[in-house]
């Protein structure tokens, strides 16, 4: 009850500060739950890509450290947000969000590189792909990358890409993951060229 409500105040929002939004191959998302992976380019890419793929619901993963301020976490938690050790991500960053895949009818969106800051992709979401047995969806956001240029109502896009299946009988090897890897890092580059064969993402605010 709580997401919904979230949802439609962050639709209108969002709607108020740029109503530029797009939203593309929607038709590509399973009927089942899923993971949504995608590079991480703006802090609220997120919330697009939530409101890109309703009525479906979501989990995330958030930084524990958001979780300190009392109505904060209040609001993380009933969004359906958990708390993860950036630093010491643990066994329980896998374990949380694969029970909430196979327990309930939440998806999961989450960014394989970590932050906005590397493009490098992890392996965790093959590994959750893989015990949740739920494929990966790829998706990208092209549009403003800071608060100010979206308020200036310039156009952004959200694309869904063809989902991608993790043998749950597959070992999980290296070599095996950067396979994975790979295929991911293929589906955001296919994506972005049919948005804009000329697009270029560039962090507005690099690490030194």
């Amino acid at each position: 009850m709580f997401y919904s409500f979230i949802r439609v105040v962050a639709r209108f929002i969002v709607f108020v500060l740029n109503g530029n939004a797009h939203y593309e191959n929607k038709d590509k998302l399973p009927k089942g739950n899923y993971i949504l992976v995608a590079p991480h380019r703006a802090w609220f890419d997120m919330i697009y890509f939530a409101l890109a793929a309703a009525p479906k619901k979501f989990c995330f993963m958030a930084k524990k450290e958001l979780f300190k301020n009392p109505i904060l976490k209040f609001i993380l938690v009933h969004a359906n947000a958990f708390p993860v050790d950036r630093e010491n991500p643990g066994a329980s960053a896998i374990k949380k969000p694969v029970k909430l895949l196979k327990s309930t009818d939440l998806s999961l969106i989450i960014f394989p590189s970590g932050t906005r800051h590397s493009q490098n992709l992890k392996g965790g979401a093959v590994l959750i792909s893989k015990l949740s047995g739920v494929p990966l969806v790829p998706v990208v956001y092209q549009g403003p990358v800071t608060f100010k240029d979206l308020c200036k109502r310039q156009k952004l896009t959200v694309r869904f890409g063809d989902p991608i299946e993790v043998d749950r009988k597959m070992k999980l090897t290296d070599e095996n993951q950067a396979e994975i890897l790979e295929k991911m890092t293929q589906a955001f580059d296919k994506l972005d060229k049919e948005i804009d064969p000329n697009y270029h993402y560039v962090d507005p605010h690099p690490k030194k």
